[in-house]
């Protein structure tokens, strides 16, 4: 192995040599899900692309109850980003039909584990049909408390940015506000949940290894760890891998250790 590889490995990959313990596990308070690799799974099995939608949908139910294992109070997962619409008309379909049954379906165990459901991404280009479940899911889970799932569908990074920049610009526009009172502060209120902290660790399986257009803005500091294993196969053994990965990362934000200030 090169000196490239293996820095490469000892950056990104999952295996460790030592395993902590759960009580020395660092949780973090908010964890993004890129959720890839449902149309490889179904490959791998001869199955048609569907099938791996549905079974990533159905993983999803045992994301949400894992993190509640651990106290995760957010998490945040890709369901369909803004470039998903250049896919062929049936799998886009075939996802919106999903989007609707997974909320019907499973709505009786998201309120069992207290999980309160909110949309990131431009909701309101959305058939009505998609945007009423939106509304149904939130209205009907407010008084939700354990957890917040964080469903980023119809959501592209870029254009939250671009969005955020429109809002600060007819604020502008109005007199409302002057341009030089735009602050990074200010510009992170306009962005499509500004109450939500910034994903602490972002996780990506599949085996790819970039965040997609993914919250640009906001994960701007987050960890990320990668993983080969397909979405649907992503379970308690390769989420805990990636907690004691973040629990020995040191986040400086920009700063230096508290060793290396003394």
């Amino acid at each position: 192995m090169s000196s490239n590889e293996e820095a490469r490995f000892s950056l990104f990959s999952k295996k460790k040599t030592q395993k902590i313990d759960k009580a020395d596990l660092k949780i973090p308070v908010h964890l993004a899900v890129i959720m890839d690799g449902n149309g490889r799974w179904a490959k791998k099995r001869m199955l048609p692309r569907s099938a791996g939608h549905r079974a990533g949908a159905d993983n999803l139910k045992n994301l949400c109850k894992n993190c509640g294992h651990y106290g995760i109070k957010y998490v945040t997962v890709y369901a369909f980003s803004t470039e998903n619409w250049s896919r062929p008309e049936s799998e886009v379909h075939t996802l919106m039909e999903l989007f609707v049954e997974y909320f019907d379906r499973y709505d009786p165990e998201l309120e069992q584990e207290g999980i309160r459901v909110r949309f990131t991404g431009d909701i309101k280009s959305l058939p009505e049909n998609i945007q009423a479940v939106c509304k149904r899911a939130e209205e009907g889970s407010k008084h939700r408390t354990r957890m917040t799932l964080i469903v980023a569908f119809n959501y592209g990074g870029r254009r939250e940015i671009v969005q955020a920049a429109q809002k600060l610009a007819q604020q502008v526009k109005e007199g409302k506000i002057k341009e030089e009172e735009i602050t990074e502060e200010l510009f992170a209120q306009n962005l499509y949940l500004p109450d939500v902290p910034d994903p602490d660790l972002i996780i990506r399986p599949s085996g790819e290894e970039r965040t997609s257009n993914f919250l640009v803005w906001e994960g701007a500091y987050s960890e990320l760890w990668f993983s080969d294993v397909l979405w649907p196969d992503f379970g308690m053994k390769e989420l805990t891998e990636a907690l004691e990965a973040y629990t020995k990362r040191d986040r400086r934000f920009g700063g230096l250790t508290k060793e290396k200030k003394e």
